[in-house]
């Protein structure tokens, strides 16, 4: 099955998404993104085919995002874009592309509705938090 994250290893859940695919026996392409961004192209692509708008693909939390300016509702996706290429810290993460679709995996568990392949075993998240019991179903919690 081919997969690629766009993945910050400096990232949780980026590394709990990629946890979640290896348990399912996948070895994904990783692209670091920061170090080596997508073109235009793919990043509007990946944006689209996950539904979201590009504010919504953007991170704010701990990067530029104010000091540009970017939280002003009247920037245009246009410049939004420019942005994210020349800070890639601002595409926020994982984004996650399979066959089945692309997501954004906030939460890392996201990933699960676009991966063909099961959970080989359990899987808890870094912060302990259990996802994938024993057998490889997904524990629902709440």
């Amino acid at each position: 099955m081919n997969v690629t994250i766009y993945h910050n290893p400096a990232c949780g859940t980026s590394r709990n998404t990629l946890g979640l695919i290896r348990n399912a026996g996948i070895e994904p392409v990783v692209i670091e993104y920061v170090q080596h961004p997508p073109n235009r192209a793919t990043l509007v692509e990946l944006i689209d085919q996950a539904g979201l708008t590009v504010r919504e693909a953007i991170r704010q939390k701990g990067t530029p995002y104010l000091e540009l300016g970017l939280d002003d509702p009247a920037v245009s996706d246009e410049k939004l874009l420019d942005a994210m290429l020349v800070h890639p810290i601002l595409i926020n993460r994982p984004f996650v592309v399979t066959p089945a679709g692309v997501r954004l995996c906030r939460p890392s568990e996201l990933v699960l509705d676009i991966l063909a392949e099961p959970q080989r075993g359990a899987f808890k998240k870094e912060d302990g938090e259990p996802v994938i019991n024993e057998q490889g179903q997904r524990i629902h919690h709440g």
